[in-house]
């Protein structure tokens, strides 16, 4: 049945927003100054602190909301949701607290922490498949089965009403001065909440979202003019890895919405690091993705008084990602860059390429002997802005030396970089391929016994990075009257996976 436009929605929404029973257990969360990052900006910004919920996230309010209004039939049934994370912590907060029996499905993948963190809230914890398509499917057969009510994390008025109370907040707290809010983006619940709420009382607010470049399933739908579903989300910023918005969110910020920017994970990277300057707390990716979003879209809108807003939406990071966070963050800001660089292989020219540098921070080096006649190096070196990273990248042209900008590059930053050197005489046709596969006891074993076949792998690196997900550099040696075979191998596999045909930093160190 089709959704009726957002206008139809939005009085609906604005009473139910109103009439909201999330205080019962949610904190009305502080609006706090972030100095450092308004110098940074040329903006007065404020951060939204839902990271200070009984939950780290303002998941609970939405979960509480909907498990509230049930009937008390319904909540004698219990209720079901499907979660990998603070949707799933929500509903099991909200359940306790109102007596009902809960059942959280969460995929196999879903880290220890936060299963325990559900289980100690007495919810029954199911662990389903390796994603929450799984998850979800195993849910919906759970409710059917028992006669439990399903707790969408998103596409459910009461849900979005739930989370629609912190913009009622945030319009009390800024006293009717604020030029624009930033709002992360995954199924599109907060932001339908927010947007509905804005534009109704206060229109002149501008209401941004904020997704990753590879979850944009929001930002593909607008531009498509219907919902679009993704055939592979990004895996870091997983509080967003959202395949498709809802139906009901997607009507509201079609047309309720100014716009929706995008930003890269290592610019999600920078913001965790620009919330930790100014507030000493450290936020999930997806917590710090309207930040992100923000210093993006400021980059481009320099507008004079501008008073901003960040909703931080939650604080459930794994402590084992916080290595990948810190490897990235300077990178998301421009402050380091790294190079491929090709420079004579003799005695003395590692000093002749330091001078050429110049008085600037080295912050990584790596280099192995691999001819006699030139040597390629791995080089990451302070800087100041993406600006300044160009500068002198033609300025050691100009001194001769063959440089390449690898900051963009993915499997530099992931694999080659810890691989520098590891040429092997000998290896005929590699073909290098990336692979994303679920990250759960056994899996590394499991994906390893798929790889076994008629093909010789001649390469391989793995590096847990405390993700729900591994990530994996593997090469095969492939005749090239074999590779249509070898593509149909690939594909039938079941993991998500990428050829790396011409990758620079792959053929400057590794091929």
């Amino acid at each position: 049945m089709p959704v009726p436009s957002a206008s139809r929605h939005v009085a609906r929404l604005l009473r139910e927003i109103l009439t909201s029973r999330v205080y019962d257990v949610a904190r009305e969360t502080s609006l706090d100054s972030a100095e450092g990052l308004s110098a940074r900006v040329g903006a007065e910004v404020l951060l939204k602190r839902e990271d200070l919920q009984p939950v780290f996230s303002f998941k609970l309010r939405g979960a509480y909301n909907k498990v509230a209004h049930l009937s008390e039939d319904e909540r004698a049934r219990g209720v079901v949701c499907a979660s990998a994370g603070n949707h799933a912590q929500g509903v099991a907060y909200a359940a306790r607290a109102l007596g009902v029996d809960a059942v959280v499905v969460m995929p196999q993948t879903t880290p220890e922490i936060k299963v325990r963190a559900v289980r100690g809230m007495d919810a029954e914890v199911v662990l389903v498949g390796d994603d929450y398509t799984a998850a979800q499917r195993h849910a919906d057969a759970l409710g059917a089965e028992r006669g439990l009510s399903f707790v969408h994390p998103f596409d459910d008025p009461l849900v979005v009403a739930g989370q629609g109370t912190i913009a009622d907040e945030l319009r009390r707290q800024c006293r009717g001065r604020l030029s624009a809010v930033f709002v992360p983006i995954g199924g599109g619940g907060l932001i339908a909440g927010i947007a509905g709420y804005f534009k109704t009382l206060m229109p002149e607010v501008r209401v941004i979202g904020v997704e990753p470049f590879d979850s944009d399933a929001m930002y593909q739908s607008l531009a498509a003019g219907h919902r679009v579903e993704l055939d592979h989300v990004g895996i870091f910023a997983d509080g967003t890895a959202v395949r498709q918005v809802g139906e009901l969110t997607f009507s509201v910020v079609k047309d309720l919405v100014d716009e929706v920017v995008r930003v890269s994970n290592d610019e999600i990277c920078a913001a965790i690091k620009d919330i930790f300057d100014d507030t000493r707390s450290i936020m999930e990716p997806a917590g710090a993705l309207a930040v992100a979003g923000l210093k993006t879209w400021t980059a481009v809108h320099r507008e004079a008084d501008q008073r901003l807003v960040a909703i931080l939406s939650g604080a459930n990071m794994n402590f084992d990602r916080l290595r990948f966070v810190a490897e990235r963050a300077e990178l998301g800001e421009a402050r380091e860059a790294v190079f491929g660089v090709t420079i004579p292989e003799r005695a003395g020219a590692f000093r002749e390429f330091c001078a050429a540098i110049g008085p600037r921070v080295i912050t990584e080096f790596n280099y192995r002997l691999s001819g006699r006649e030139q040597a390629h190096i791995f080089v990451g070196v302070g800087t100041t802005s993406r600006e300044d990273a160009a500068v002198l990248r033609e300025q050691l042209g100009q001194q001769g030396y063959d440089t390449v900008d690898l900051s963009d590059d993915e499997m530099a930053k992931l694999h080659v970089r810890h691989m520098v050197g590891g040429r092997v005489a000998g290896v005929r046709q590699e073909r290098a391929c990336r692979f994303e596969f679920p990250e759960r006891p056994g899996a590394l074993m499991d994906f390893l016994e798929s790889l076994s076949g008629r093909w010789n792998i001649s390469l391989f690196h793995y590096r847990n990075h405390g993700a729900d997900f591994g990530r994996v550099l593997a090469s095969f040696e492939v005749p090239d009257d074999e590779l249509e075979q070898f593509e149909l191998f690939l594909s039938g596999l079941g993991y998500h996976y990428e050829l790396q045909s011409g990758n620079v930093a792959y053929d400057m160190f590794l091929a």
